[in-house]
Parts: structure tokens; C-alpha cells; sequence
């Protein structure tokens, strides 16, 4: 049987557990990676779960509380999807950033792992969510974000809620 790799989330205390899946090392298409992916959260038997794909890889995460995760391949942006996902406030980072690509990419991913722990990630308008990829040392009120080191070529992002973060 092939283990999940344990990611690390960086010295924080009472953080919820991630695990990335890699369908390549187990053999498995898209569908078999899903199934295993809703095994590993099942298996954790947590009250919060959250899943991301991008094949071939996928990325859980289950805690004790309010938990998302998301992992995207980093590619070329497109100028209209990048305004699309702004607020108002990231918008001028856009012209300023040496490597743009994993900038949006990380924008985009940290925005979606923070609306999954919301709760339904399509109620959420990205251009209304500050991106968790700028929050101060990673917290905004009662909330938790940090990168998480996947490949090189995927921004990945776990979003949780603690409550001794503030």
C-alpha cells in the first residue's frame, strides 16, 4: 500500500493534519485518486474535512475545526482572469510581481482554500474575499493561513479556523 506524504505546517500548535496524495506513485487514475482521497478524510474520522484535486495529485486536510485546502498547477494567467479574482486592493500587485504566474496562482489557491472553510467555496465572489496569501503572519481574526510546500509546480493552501488565533 502507498502512504500519503504527511505535509508539514510550519511550528503552529493544535494545526490540522495534511496529507498529499500522488496517483502516480499508486498507480491510479483520476477517479481511483478521488476514492482514495475520500478514504484518507474518512479514515481521519474529523468533524472537518476538505479536499483538492489536481491531478495527479490530491491534497486533504481534517481538524477539529472549520478546515480547507487547495492545490492548482501553476500556469500561465490569463490578464482577465487575474482582474477577475482581485479585490480592489490586490489589483496594483498585479503589475508589480516578478513571476506573476505563481503569484495569481497562490492569490487564486489561498481564495478558494478559504472558502471551502467557510463552508460552500461557489457562495464565496473571489473579488470580495481578501486573499489569505497576504493576511499578516498568516491570521485574520480568528482564521489561520499558510503555503504549504507541495512541488514546484503547485501553489498549495490550507485555510483553518482556530480559536487561539487572533
Amino acid at each position: 500500500m502507498i502512504l500519503p506524504e504527511v505535509v508539514p505546517v510550519d511550528g503552529i500548535s493544535g494545526a490540522p493534519e495534511v496529507r498529499l496524495l500522488d496517483a502516480r506513485s499508486a498507480g491510479l487514475n483520476p477517479r481511483a485518486l478521488r476514492a482514495w482521497a475520500r478514504a484518507e478524510t474518512t479514515a481521519a474520522a474529523a468533524p472537518y474535512v476538505a479536499r483538492s484535486y489536481r491531478y495527479p495529485f490530491a491534497l486533504c486536510a481534517w481538524h477539529s475545526s472549520p478546515v480547507g485546502v487547495d492545490i492548482e498547477r501553476i500556469e500561465p494567467c490569463e490578464d482577465a482572469f487575474a482582474r477577475s479574482i482581485c479585490t480592489p486592493s490586490e489589483l496594483p500587485d498585479l503589475a508589480d510581481r516578478l513571476n506573476r504566474d505563481l503569484y495569481v496562482s497562490s492569490l487564486w489557491c489561498s481564495k478558494e482554500a478559504l472558502a471551502k472553510a467557510l463552508g460552500n467555496a461557489i457562495n464565496y465572489d473571489p473579488r470580495r474575499l481578501d486573499a489569505p496569501s497576504r493576511w499578516p503572519a498568516g491570521r485574520s481574526g480568528p482564521w489561520c493561513a499558510q503555503s504549504l510546500p507541495v512541488t514546484a509546480e503547485h501553489a498549495a493552501w490550507l485555510c483553518w479556523q482556530s480559536h487561539t488565533a487572533g
